[in-house]
Parts: structure tokens; sequence; C-alpha cells
């Protein structure tokens, strides 16, 4: 059977090794890859070996993606969005011309049976040409000529990475190294117990101690101080309401005009009396704030986009500011309160310090202690599911929320490659007492695991062999050859993009278009 899939292999290899070299030649080394910046005057996003990646379409990317989505411009900007949807755009490109070189292409027929098949684009049970287009205008922004060559291009790039896929190949050594890897399998049950769980036990420190620990264990509160001085350091805040009236940045200059007219007569009415608040509340077309009557809470100077901030930090607490532009419209800003910047130095802060150290260890300490109750308790034969059955249907850690108290987990069946355990993550040690196991048993020892420690009972435990293995060898030659696929399609993505030219407009990521109601 070996023999039967060398020269199968050889071929995948070549094929690899033959597309590879075709990109090489023809766009060539010394690219500056895709971090270059691109010499033009804006109207670009990016050039792919030379194939121009218009700034309209990445802009209708950027704003389709965001859209429905409730997060600020700025926050999609610090997650690298603009970067990500354009490094897609740049993929998809590459790859468009990687098959139009391998003569892949999408024919009409196809592109047919897509598009009929749609039910978005059904009325009256059949395709509709106006509904078709009705569609893509309203949810994509697009014409059927611009949306059916994103759609010859899908097809294409499928057909290209079925190609790569399909030159996968594994051996019958392969397939059984990797059933006896992935077919030693085990189900736990495991009850962890957290420092912040005994906290409330922890009785404060005395002053005879903090001094203690502080003589004792300097070097411990400065390193702690010094890898947290966040903590300690706080620049100037504001505290903010305001009241937006939307006009987009490239609005006409009438409908600016009327938006600001608008606010300017809201501002009459406060100064005439009314509450600000209440007028956000009735008024303000920014639906994130205007349910707290315009409050933005405290922030720092950098939270907010620069008009607003400029004018917000030089109110006086209880002044209200005439209307300020910025690129989601106008705004009245009124400051409630102001805090300082401030820093805390080592000499103001070590007590607090050492208080929290003390208190952590204590903490652990018990943490620790119960867990050596619990451990006793279950040698004695009693099941942890039973000592510590969960408060609701699920326990916390399976209900992704904070544990507050010891409770059995199950974790279900998992495999021993790793070293991390279900639902608790890396536990090296945990895993290879579980696995050490040759059937169900409680584990007779307490594991540190993070900040807390653990204790386990091995509820199932299956190992492989040749019996097995030749029960489920097609499923597994399968999964095998699937998994292969993946590991040469990834290498030919990173061959395809070293070997390519590319080009980056860095203004283009400095805003995507999308926009946003919230001034930050």
């Amino acid at each position: 059977m070996k023999e039967e899939f060398q020269p199968k292999r050889i071929v995948s290899y070549v094929l690899i090794g033959l597309i590879a070299f075709i990109f090489m030649v023809q766009w060539g080394p010394g690219s500056r890859g895709c971090e270059a910046p691109v010499n033009s005057s804006g109207a670009s996003a990016a050039f792919v070996n030379g194939k121009e990646i218009p700034l309209r379409e990445f802009q209708r990317e950027y704003a389709l993606r965001l859209r429905g989505q409730t997060i600020p411009e700025s926050l999609a900007q610090q997650l690298g969005m603009p970067k990500r949807i354009l490094d897609s755009m740049i993929e998809a490109e590459l790859l468009a011309q990687a098959g139009k070189e391998q003569g892949i292409t999408a024919s009409a027929a196809e592109m047919r049976e897509i598009l009929f098949k749609e039910q978005a684009f059904h009325e009256n049970g059949r395709f509709s040409f106006d509904r078709y287009r009705e569609v893509l205008r309203d949810n994509l922004g697009k014409t059927p000529d611009q949306y059916e060559d994103s759609l010859r291009q899908q097809l294409v790039v499928g057909k290209l990475r079925n190609l790569i896929e399909s030159a996968a190949v594994v051996s019958d050594d392969e397939v059984k190294a990797r059933y006896w890897k992935d077919g030693n399998k085990a189900a736990a049950t495991y009850v962890r117990f957290l420092p912040t769980m005994f906290a409330s036990k922890v009785s404060p420190p005395t002053a005879a101690e903090i001094a203690a620990y502080k003589k004792d264990h300097a070097k411990e509160v400065s390193e702690y101080y010094e890898a947290n001085q966040f903590l300690y350091q706080q620049p100037e805040r504001v505290r903010a309401r305001h009241i937006l009236i939307k006009a987009e940045k490239d609005a006409p200059a009438d409908k600016k005009a009327d938006a600001k007219k608008r606010l300017e007569e809201l501002r009459k009415q406060i100064e005439g009396g009314k509450d600000f608040a209440a007028v956000a509340k009735e008024s303000s077309e920014d639906v994130g704030s205007k349910v707290n009557g315009g409050d933005l809470g405290f922030n720092e100077r950098q939270a907010w986009v620069p008009e607003f901030s400029a004018v917000a930090f030089s109110l006086k607490p209880g002044e209200m500011s005439q209307p300020v532009e910025t690129q989601f419209g106008f705004h009245l800003i009124k400051v409630e309160e102001k805090k300082a910047a401030e820093k805390k130095e080592l000499k103001d802060v070590e007590d607090e310090i050492a208080k929290q150290q003390i208190s952590r260890e204590k903490a652990k300490e018990l943490a620790r202690v119960e867990a050596e109750k619990a451990l006793a308790s279950a040698k004695a034969g009693k099941k942890l599911a039973d000592l510590f059955p969960a408060e609701k249907e699920q326990p916390a850690a399976m209900r992704f929320e904070t544990e507050t108290k010891p409770e059995a987990v199950q974790t279900g069946e998992f495999g021993a490659s790793g070293g991390s355990i279900p639902r608790l993550g890396p536990a090296e040690e945990l895993s290879t007492s579980i696995f050490g196991a040759k059937g169900p048993q409680l584990l007779d020892k307490v594991f540190s695991v993070g900040e807390g420690f653990v204790i386990a009972e091995v509820t199932e435990r299956k190992q492989p062999s040749d019996q097995d293995f030749t029960a489920q060898k097609d499923k597994l030659r399968a999964e095998a050859q699937r998994a292969k696929g993946v590991e040469l399609w990834e290498a030919y993505l990173k061959a395809l993009k070293s070997a390519s030219k590319v080009t980056i407009n860095q203004e283009a990521l400095g805003g995507g278009g999308g926009g946003a109601d919230q001034p930050s």
C-alpha cells in the first residue's frame, strides 16, 4: 500500500513546486511585501502585481463589514479591522490572478446555477432580475456586473483550492500515526479551588503584618509596582454629556447648515432653562448615549475624536459649548466633572500592595487546604459531582461566567496532545496523570493549576488499538487527507504571497470609510 501512494506524492510536490515557480518567474523576487506604501493620489487602496484595488471598493467593503455593528470606528481602527479587510481583498486578488494563470475559469452555466438558486433573488418562486438588482443595490451597494465579477472570482478561487488540495495524499503509516496520536482519549470531572473563592474569609492584615511583609518582600512589592504602574497613573479625564445632530462628513453645505441650526435651537432651549440631559434624551441622534441623557462617562483625551476632545477638555464643569463639528455631525457638549492627572509613587502605595499580596497568599492557602479536604472526602468514596454540584443546570465554567465557588465540571472526551484540559486550560501535570490512568479512577493528589488548585477523577478512558484502527481506517484516511490538503493550501498561499508584489496606500487604512454615532 505504501508503494501505491509514492507516485501521487511526487506528483503533488511537483505540482506545488511548479506553481510556486511560475509565480516566482512571473513576478520575481525583491517584493517589498504587503507593507510597502503606495505613491499615489489616494484613489487606490492597493496594487497587487500591478492590478489596482480601487479605494472606493475597499471603502464599500469596509462599510459593509461594519454594517450592523455597534463598535465606533476608532475602536475598529484599534482592532486593525481596516488592515484585515484590505488584506483579505489582496489575498482574493492574488488567488484570482493565480487561477487565471492556471487557466481556471467560471462558466456562464455555473454562474446561472448559483444565481438562480439564491432565494433572495426570487419573486413568486422564480428568479427575478429586477429583484436581483434591487437586493444588490440595497444590501451590498453593488451593480449586477460588480457582484458577478466577485462571484466569478470566488468560483475561480474555489476551483484553485480544490486543485491544490486534491494533490494531498497520505500513506498508511501517516494515517496510523495520526490515529495513535489522536485515538488516545479520556474524559474527566474536575473541581477547581481558586483564591478568589475564599477571599471573603480572609481577615484584613494587621499593621504589624503589613510592616513585616514590606521588610521581608521589598523586592516583590517594588516589582509589582513597576509591572502595574498603569494602575497608579491616571491621565486627565473629563465626564461629559453631548447632543448629536448627524451630518455626513461630505454632506452638501445646506444640509450641514440645517443640522447646525437645529443644534443651535436646542442650545437656546437649554439656555432658557431646559435640562441638558432631558433635551439629549428627546433630540440627540446618538443612539448609544441618548438613553442616558447624552452621558459619555469619564474619558481620557484620546478616547474622543480630536475636535470633540479639544472642546470638552477646554470647558469648565457646568459649562456648555457652542456647536462643535466632527466627522459624525454637530455636537453640543456639556462638561459635568473633571479629574486632574495623577501619579502615585511607590511610597504612596506600598502598604496597599503589601496588603493585597498578604491577602492573596492567605486566600491561596485557604484554597489549597479546601482542596486537600475535598480530596480526602473523595477518597472516602464520594463522587466529585455529588460533593460539589453545580448551582445551576451547568457550572459557571461552562457558562463562561466567573467561578464563585468550587463546582464539579465535566470535560467531555478529549485527546492527549497539547497538555490542555477542556474548560480549564493548560495543565501539563494534570493531563499527564489523566492519560497515565488505565481506566476510571480518582487521581490521588491536588494539582496546582494557574492561581488555583484542582482535584480530578477520570470518568472515561479510551486507548488506541489495532482492531479499532482497522475498523476506522477509511474514515481516518479521509480526515488525514483533508488535513493534509489544508496544509498544502496554506503552504501555497504563503509561497504565493512571498512571490508577489503588493503595495498599499497606508492612508486608506487610516479611515476605512465607515461612520459611527459616537464621537469616540
